[in-house]
Parts: structure tokens; C-alpha cells; sequence
């Protein structure tokens, strides 16, 4: 059994659910260490943090980040097996974290181990930021840590998360950028009454119908050459008191909207306002900023990174802005280049979460090449 699948397993064993981090960080913060690393372990709040660096302070740094918690399993029973043993069937490894991001984890530690066995005096420094608030409010984690590291003039050059991007094969796509995520919670106020007596009542699902219909028609942009267009979703929508002779008084709406750096967060909010108005609807709206977008030209990281993956695989990967948010979005207002290179996603956030045995492996020796090409 390889080291960088052992790590894996033993990280899968420990419960991890956000934001609790189950002793995977010691786990990490012990191996590091042990090869000369100075630990700073940054807890706010409920949530694990910590901070490890190896070279001097004012060289050109390469951060490797990653998180240890993992989304709740779902339903036990739809599982093969359990989610918190570690299970190989048929050259597959099983288990809550398996893909997202225990295995990525893991090949940093065992890349990073053996890179700095074979460059005891490496160039530049190398940095670890690693929480425990990735998968929940994203409050008290990378985003903490960077306002900490802000605030004393740290520098981050080049940031590598260890996210699982590619989609069909291991190192079939790497991420340069991601979309920026923006949220509102809206209550539609109508008046309550007997669904007998309309006169006497404003029905709130009526009142948003067509406002509704018009927020998911709209064509908010064409995107840009790196970037998807924008996208409406609804999330959740609610009303009715259960009661199938009562018009409701409020309709409560939860949605998002993906969008890249041809909008503002400011020009997204006056359109849907606007457009509320417009309908009539009477109403109150929070508005909730997960992150910003951000994007890193191809330049010394991502070329790092494609060379290493073609040297690895065979195959030169795509670079991608696709799919959700990541911790990345906090580490690249620093004037980081930030690149994210993982496993297969298609299992994250599943049932049976799983990744090739084989695939772990590779990510590692990918990672130890990075490395090689930019700190050795």
C-alpha cells in the first residue's frame, strides 16, 4: 500500500464533518514538522485552522491549500459501506472525503515529503493553509486566515488548492478562476384570506409569478472568453399555511446567481430590484456575497501545472472557470496566482463518494513535479 494511500484512509477515518476536523490536522501538522516546518495553528472559533511554512519569510512562496471537513454522509442506508471506513473494491476507494478532499490532502503531504527529502535547501518557501470551514458558512477559515496573514504582510505568490477538478479522468482539467456566487432570501408580502374571497386578499405567488418567469428568462450576459454568462437558480420557494381554502399572506424565496467578472455584485442587485418594482411586488431581500470572481492568466503556475499533468498522464489538461466556489476565492485578492488541480469529481458531495486508487497516486507524483519546477 502506498503512503499517500494510507494518509488517505486514515484521514476518512476520522469523522470530519464541517467544521469539525476530526484530528486530520494533526494528523497533516506532525508530518510536517517532522521535515522542518513552522506550524502556527490559527483556530477562530468552532473551526480549525492552521498555517506552515518551510524557507524564509520574504522568498517567493508556494501555498498548497486544502480543507479537511466533509459534507454530512446522507442517508446511511444507500451507502455500500460505511463512509467512515476507508474501502477498496476493484481499485476504487470508498469513503465521506474520499474524493473531496482527504485524497488531495494526502497527495500534498507525501509530494511535499518527498520533494523536500530530495532539496533539503529548496528555493523559495513553501506554505500550507489548511481549514476546517470549507464545506460550511466559510466564516472562521481560509477567509479568517488570510485576514490574519493580510494584516502582518504575508505573501502568497503562487496558491495551489487541492480541489477535485478534473471530470472524466484524473488531470483532464485544471481550475484558473471561478465564478463569483451571490444570494438573495426574499419574502413576497401579500395579505391573508379565504381563498373564496380574492377581493379581500394579495395572493404573494401570484403577486411573484411573473417576475419569477421573468429573473429565470432573462439573458443576464454572454459571459467572456473565460467565463460561463451568468445564472439565475432558484434555490428554495415556500408559502401556504397548509390549508387548501387559505390564500397565503408571504411567499419566501431563496436564490443564486453565478457570475463572472462582466458583472458587479452591484449592477446584479439594481437589475433584480428593478425588476421586482417593476411587477409591483411588495417586498423585503437580504442579499448574501459568497465570494468575488477571480482569475489567473496562464502564466508560470498554470504552465507549472499543465507540464506536470502532461508528464504524469500523457494528457494535457483544459483550463477551467466552471463549477462552484472554492477557499481559492479568499486566497487570490492577496495577488496570489492561484490554480486548483485534483481527483475526479463526480462523486463529491454523494453517496458512495469514491476515487480510483490509481488516481491518488498520480496526484501525488503531479504535485511533487510541481514542485520540482517551481522551488527546486
Amino acid at each position: 500500500m502506498s503512503d499517500t494511500l494510507a494518509l488517505t484512509q486514515e484521514m476518512i477515518r476520522r469523522q470530519s464533518v464541517s467544521p469539525d476536523d476530526g484530528g486530520c490536522q494533526e494528523l497533516i501538522i506532525e508530518r510536517l514538522e517532522a521535515i522542518g516546518f513552522q506550524v502556527e495553528r490559527l483556530p477562530f472559533g468552532p473551526v480549525l485552522n492552521f498555517w506552515a511554512t518551510r524557507g524564509p519569510a520574504d522568498a517567493p512562496t508556494l501555498c498548497l491549500a486544502g480543507h479537511t471537513d466533509v459534507v454530512p454522509t446522507g442517508p446511511l442506508e444507500n451507502w455500500h459501506s460505511d463512509p467512515f471506513v476507508p474501502t477498496i473494491r476493484d481499485g476504487v476507494l470508498y469513503g465521506r472525503g474520499a474524493a473531496d478532499m482527504k485524497s488531495g490532502l494526502a497527495a500534498m503531504v507525501t509530494a511535499t515529503e518527498a520533494f523536500v527529502a530530495a532539496h533539503p535547501h529548496h528555493q523559495g518557501r513553501l506554505a500550507y493553509l489548511i481549514t476546517s470551514d470549507e464545506e460550511g458558512p466559510s466564516v472562521d477559515g481560509t477567509r479568517r486566515v488570510i485576514e490574519y496573514l493580510k494584516a502582518r504582510s504575508e505573501r502568497i505568490d503562487w496558491c495551489i488548492v487541492g480541489e477535485p477538478t478534473s471530470e472524466e479522468t484524473y488531470g483532464d482539467t485544471i481550475k484558473i478562476g471561478r465564478r463569483g456566487s451571490l444570494s438573495g432570501r426574499l419574502t413576497v408580502h401579500g395579505i391573508q384570506g379565504h381563498i373564496a374571497y380574492p377581493q379581500l386578499a394579495d395572493n404573494p405567488v401570484h403577486r411573484f409569478a411573473p417576475a419569477l418567469a421573468e429573473l429565470c428568462a432573462r439573458h443576464w450576459d454572454n459571459g467572456n472568453a473565460h467565463f460561463e454568462p451568468t445564472s439565475f437558480q432558484i434555490a428554495n420557494i415556500a408559502a401556504g399555511t397548509g390549508a387548501p381554502n387559505v390564500i397565503p399572506g408571504e411567499l419566501k424565496a431563496r436564490f443564486n446567481l453565478r457570475f463572472g467578472p462582466v458583472q458587479t455584485v452591484e449592477a446584479l442587485q439594481q437589475i433584480v430590484t428593478e425588476l421586482l418594482d417593476r411587477h409591483a411586488v411588495k417586498y423585503s431581500l437580504e442579499w448574501f456575497i459568497s465570494g468575488l470572481p477571480f482569475y489567473t492568466p496562464p502564466g508560470l503556475l498554470s504552465d507549472a501545472i499543465v507540464a506536470a499533468v502532461e508528464e504524469v498522464t500523457g494528457q494535457r489538461p483544459k483550463l477551467s472557470t466552471g463549477g462552484g466556489t472554492s477557499d481559492g476565492r479568499f486566497i487570490a485578492p492577496l495577488g496570489a496566482q492561484v490554480a486548483e488541480l485534483g481527483v475526479v469529481n463526480r462523486t463529491i458531495h454523494k453517496v458512495n463518494e469514491h476515487v480510483r486508487v490509481e488516481d491518488i497516486g498520480q496526484l501525488s507524483l503531479t504535485y511533487g513535479r510541481i514542485l520540482e519546477k517551481l522551488l527546486a
